[in-house]
């Protein structure tokens, strides 16, 4: 007689996997680091994230995680939260008014396992119109394997496409300012070295004749700071150039992380005409650290302003 026996309790089974994409208005998957998210209480949120032990753009010459790498994930959050837990319709445009954060540089190594990421996200200063958020305010803290890594604030405007085209007074045509921006001349990248960069294609800055006097390279057949089309150069190429303006500022033989940042958006910043950025340095409480200030200007209009703090690393933190 055939005899049955109860099959022994398995664990259960836990899936991890990426967001929707389209939620973090990225076309390629891999460049998706949010594995997904919850609501904890009102306008409070849990957002969780993976980052690979490599990246082929999110890596400085630095031998831990990029700071850039943090700011692209909270990036992601934005419109990931303004579509799945606020209902922005698909085919909105997010725009940054302002963007901080700071780090804590021994939480940034590179270990035996991918960083499996935690983020506490606080929204507030909502305007909704019609049900449908058009301004809001984040601010996030990151936590890897229970440490506080980072915290974070934002805010960004959501438009519209009418209203967006109304912003963009009608330069919304991606293919032909693509193909464009694409057709024209580049100015020189910088030394990689001199911007903390160990490739010259992810150099986003062009010496001038003037000290500490820098034009923003804008590369649109970049793979991963133009994952798609877009109309104008987009936030995470102005924070690379930013932290590129602070590594320049220091003596290059010595490796460094931008702990922090604190930007401020006054403007789109065009294709077809140059944007030049101007670095001083300054003191801080810290010794440690160096202060850079930066600010862009664009056809006689300020772009942006941004405070950036440097700190050396110990020379075998170096990239080999």
């Amino acid at each position: 007689m055939l005899a049955t026996t109860a099959r022994p309790e398995q664990p259960e089974i836990t899936l991890t996997t990426t967001v929707a994409r389209e939620h973090v208005h990225r076309a390629a998957l891999a460049e998706v680091f949010l594995t997904g998210w919850q609501e904890t209480a009102t306008d409070t949120f849990r957002v969780t994230a993976q980052w690979p032990r490599f990246h082929s753009f999110y890596a400085d010459d630095i031998a831990t995680y990029d700071p850039m790498l943090l700011c692209e994930t909270v990036r992601q959050t934005f419109p990931l939260l303004a579509h799945a837990a606020y209902g922005m319709p698909m085919g909105y445009a997010l725009s940054w008014s302002r963007f901080q954060y700071s780090v804590n540089p021994q939480e940034m190594d590179i270990r035996a396992r991918p960083a499996e990421l935690e983020l506490r996200v606080r929204c507030h200063d909502i305007k909704l119109q019609r049900s449908v958020p058009t301004r809001m305010s984040m601010n996030i803290e990151v936590f890897r394997d229970g440490q506080l890594m980072a915290v974070a604030e934002t805010g960004f405007g959501c438009h519209s496409p009418a209203v967006y085209q109304r912003l963009r007074r009608g330069r919304t045509d991606t293919t032909a300012l693509m193909e464009a921006a694409a057709a024209s001349m580049r100015p020189q990248a910088a030394l990689p070295r001199q911007t903390g960069r160990t490739r010259a294609r992810d150099v986003v800055l062009s010496p001038t004749d003037a000290s500490a006097q820098w034009q923003l390279r804008v590369d649109t057949a970049h793979p991963i700071l133009f994952d798609h089309p877009l109309d104008h150069a987009p936030g995470m190429l102005i924070l690379e150039a930013v932290r590129q303006c602070a590594h320049a500022s220091l003596d290059q033989a010595v490796p460094a992380m931008v702990t922090g940042m604190d930007i401020t958006f006054n403007q789109y910043i065009e294709f077809n005409s140059p944007c030049h950025l101007h670095s001083s340095t300054g003191a801080t409480t810290d010794q440690a650290t160096t202060r850079v200030s930066v600010e862009a200007r664009q056809d006689a209009h300020a772009a942006f302003t941004a405070v950036a703090d440097v700190v050396p690393l110990p020379v075998d933190h170096r990239r080999d």
